[in-house]
């Protein structure tokens, strides 16, 4: 199987059939919100390997707990006020009439994680969390088709050595079944190689979809400095200013348990594309979601864990490939820093 020939027409998660995204953000505070929701309730589990994870409602997503669907996921800038996207969307969907039936009442399931954006140049002076709005906003623009880069739970996100952001990439295997990734970079560590130049996940590149620079020829080794990141957030607890959170989603029919196991795999992507990942003091996570009921057998299954890793690894380049500069941004964009580089 090759798994990265052939990207789904729209190369986003939403090349999944029934999956819509959608964007909120505020530009002055340099933080926003992603929704993930779905036409109808959808299967999905969770596995974290960071050690510091922010979450809510995960628990109901372990393979052994009652509720096999939800009927959307957050990702969400804001550290801890961004759970409180959560409860926008839920707003919303209760307003649809969705949500898990108990007796006369409908509850919307709805689990978020977050990333720390708080010290990045955009002013959090606010008057009240903003975080309840964005989620619902964020619900009300779910489409198939959206933008990537400093958009949504992306906007304040930063790398190790540039911008980071909001990104996704999409797979059709050989059988038939679609597999894709959305993903909010904002990790410790880079996405990059030492020059600044060449992505960690450039073996995975389709098409020049970051930029089709290529693996670096001089350099295959990471040396661990304090890194631009760090210095320009001026915090000696900088560590503790990450994660990278994501969801790797496909039509094919999966269990609970299966979901759980698309998660675990595709955290190969996650550490193929940022050096290092999963430290104790970041929150890396990834959703495993199915848009339909079942199980598939191993063979299939194999493919579809290898594509997810594929897909996630390439979203991650793409949403640091298409961050755009703001005012009093702290870190250049990806793109700005090669122009300084020729």
């Amino acid at each position: 199987m090759d798994v990265v020939s052939k990207p789904g027409p729209k190369n986003l998660i939403t090349d999944v059939t029934g999956l819509l995204v959608g964007n909120s953000q505020v530009d002055f505070f340099k933080t926003g919100t992603t929704v993930l929701v779905g036409d109808k309730p959808f299967m999905a589990s969770v596995h974290v390997m960071g050690g510091a994870p922010g979450t809510k409602e995960t628990d109901l997503l372990a393979p052994d707990k009652t509720v096999d669907q939800i009927d959307a996921l957050v990702l969400s800038g804001g550290s801890a006020f961004g759970l409180d996207a959560c409860s926008g969307v839920m707003d919303g969907l209760r307003e649809m009439g969705r949500g898990f039936p108990v007796g006369p009442m409908r509850v919307p399931i709805v689990p978020g994680a977050i990333i720390f954006d708080l010290i990045n140049g955009g002013n959090k002076d606010w008057a009240e969390n903003p975080y309840r709005e964005l989620g619902l906003k964020a619900l009300k623009a779910a489409s198939c088709d959206f933008l990537l880069g400093t958009v949504g739970a992306g906007t304040g996100a930063l790398a190790a050595m540039q911008k980071g952001g909001l990104g996704s990439a999409s797979i059709i295997l050989e059988n038939g079944y679609t597999v894709g990734a959305l993903v909010v970079a904002n990790p410790m560590g880079s996405v990059t190689s030492a020059s600044g130049k060449h992505f960690w996940a450039a073996p995975f590149e389709v098409d020049r979809e970051f930029g089709g620079v290529g693996i670096d020829p001089t350099s295959a080794s990471f040396e661990r400095r304090q890194s631009p990141k760090e210095a320009a957030m001026m915090v000696s607890n900088a560590e503790m200013s990450n994660t990278t959170i994501a969801i790797v989603a496909t039509d094919a029919p999966l269990s609970k348990t299966q979901c759980h196991r698309l998660a675990v795999t595709a955290h190969d992507g996650m550490a193929r594309a940022i050096i290092p990942s999963h430290t104790p003091l970041d929150g890396d996570l990834i959703f495993g979601v199915s848009t339909t009921i079942g199980a598939v057998d191993y063979n299939i299954f194999r493919d579809l864990g290898a594509a997810s890793a594929v897909c996630l690894s390439r979203a991650i380049a793409r949403g640091v490939y298409e961050a755009t500069a703001y005012a009093d941004d702290i870190l250049p964009t990806y793109r700005a820093s090669q122009t300084k580089l020729k």
